[in-house]
């Protein structure tokens, strides 16, 4: 409720009633998954995209005490820019994490458009995608120097979370 997305719903079956209920297990996979890639330095987070993956990655950032601003097409209220605002927060939010399907396979040639050419080694890239293993977008940060990540150990945190909902663990 708090996120406002569900990515994974238990069913439970009992006296003749279902009962569902919503749960997202992306918070966990991306928890899990940028802990170890982030120093604590980095205390601004830039997240490109703004639907139900991008909601879950607000809310992981914010209960780690990283603030954000989410990036979008169409930026709406005090806590979104445009694409073409992007280079004016680089100097200052080292974490940008790409929440877009941009450079899933099989459309692999796209990222999104921001100014790579202003990012460092300072900058932690992280790509909810996990197909394929480097993206376009990452592929822009290697060649900034930056550090990148990919999607595949939030994915499996994921998983693993869903897994302990559907079996009570």
């Amino acid at each position: 409720r708090e996120i406002g997305a569900v990515n994974c719903v238990k069913i439970v079956r009992e006296d003749n009633c279902i009962r569902l209920t919503g749960y997202n297990t992306d918070t966990e996979g991306f928890r899990l998954s940028l802990s170890d890639f982030i120093p604590p330095t980095v205390t601004r987070a830039l997240i490109l995209g703004n639907g139900g993956a991008a909601q879950a990655v607000r809310y992981t950032l914010k209960k780690l005490g990283i603030s954000s601003l989410t990036v979008s097409r169409n930026p709406q209220g005090e806590n979104e820019i445009g694409y073409a605002d992007v280079h004016r927060y680089l100097p200052t939010h080292f974490l940008i994490v790409n929440t877009t399907p941009l450079g899933t396979w099989p459309d692999t040639a796209t990222c999104p458009s921001i100014p790579y050419e202003q990012l460092t080694p300072a900058h932690y890239l992280f790509d909810l995608v996990y197909n394929p293993d480097i993206t376009l977008f990452m592929q822009q940060g290697l060649q900034a120097g930056a550090h990148v990540r990919n999607g595949l150990g939030m994915l499996i945190g994921q998983a693993e979370a869903a897994w302990k909902i559907w079996n009570n663990r």
